[in-house]
């Protein structure tokens, strides 16, 4: 019973050291306009049409790699 005051007494002292940490009001204001965001935006976009075929192609191999294979061999006649 000792221990968990201890280890309760040395929570509370972490915490409370902590405190100020969580308390400060050091918000940043973001002041970014409209044409940021359609920027960032438009970045997005770029980069989901690179991630399509990406994708596409992940998972054109992995069905490669899946599939069964049989290999049949044709005969030529002469």
């Amino acid at each position: 019973m000792r221990a968990n005051g201890r280890i309760a007494s040395m929570i509370a002292v972490v915490v409370g050291n902590a405190y100020p940490a969580f308390a400060a009001s050091g918000a940043r204001e973001d002041s970014s306009g409209l044409a940021v965001w359609i920027f960032l935006g438009f970045c997005a976009l770029i980069v989901l049409a690179q991630l399509v075929p990406a994708v596409l192609m992940m998972l054109g191999l992995v069905k490669g790699i899946t599939e069964s294979r049989e290999e049949t061999v044709k005969q030529s006649v002469e």
